[in-house]
Formats: C-alpha cells, structure tokens, sequence
C-alpha cells in the first residue's frame, strides 16, 4: 500500500495513528515535530503526510506551507491532524496547502477515507 508520514509530537497519537494505518497495509514513517517531518518528507518522498498542528519549534500550518511550496514536496498530499476545531483553523489549513483535516480523536473509518480519497488525488 501506501507510506504515509506521521508528524506528531504526541507519541500515544503516533501509536494509535501507527495502529490504524497498518491494519490496512500502509507503511509508516514518524517524525516527532515539523522541522524533522518537512525534512523526513524530503528525504523519503511518502505517499501523503498527516500532520499534527500545535508542535514545539516548527508548527503543523508551517510544516505544511513548507511542504506545500517546495518542488520535491510539492505533490504530497498533507492531511492535518489536530484538536483545533475552529473553522478559522481548517480554512487556514487548507490556505497553507492541506488536502484535508481531520479532528482528534480521529475515527479509524474516517482517516482510512479521507486518506484514499487523497492519495487518488
């Protein structure tokens, strides 16, 4: 399937993200924060991102415009993954280069959903 790039400062959502994406055959890299995630993007060209918001140092809106104007990096979808629930923050998501955002706690159906209906682009 596909390898999918987990940014999330939070390990027990790594864990569970982790879990949910491999019951259906993804692979998955991790990134703890969004300076080590745009980087990981870079190096291992996944086949989409989910990206965490509130980090330390580089925040997810960051991380995603990052990925989102870089020629390499450019063509990974990024679905946003957080608490932030406002509105305001899912339209600023997807101004930053989201293709889509989803609200923890996530449903396992509905990132498996959001997530192929990403990568078929």
């Amino acid at each position: 399937m596909a390898r999918i790039l987990i940014v999330d400062d939070s390990q027990t959502e790594t864990y569970k993200l982790t879990g949910m994406l491999e019951r259906h055959g993804h692979e998955v890299l991790k990134a703890q924060n969004g300076a080590d995630g745009v980087a990981l993007a870079r190096q291992e060209k996944p086949d989409a991102v989910l990206m965490d918001i509130v980090m330390p140092g580089l925040n997810g809106f960051q991380a995603t415009r990052q990925l989102h104007k870089d020629e390499e990096t450019a063509h990974i979808p990024v679905i946003m993954i957080t608490t932030k629930d406002q509105e305001t923050d899912k339209v600023w998501g997807t101004r930053q280069g989201a293709k889509g955002y989803l609200t923890k706690p996530v449903d396992e159906d509905t990132l498996i959903q959001t997530l192929n209906t990403v990568l078929a682009g």
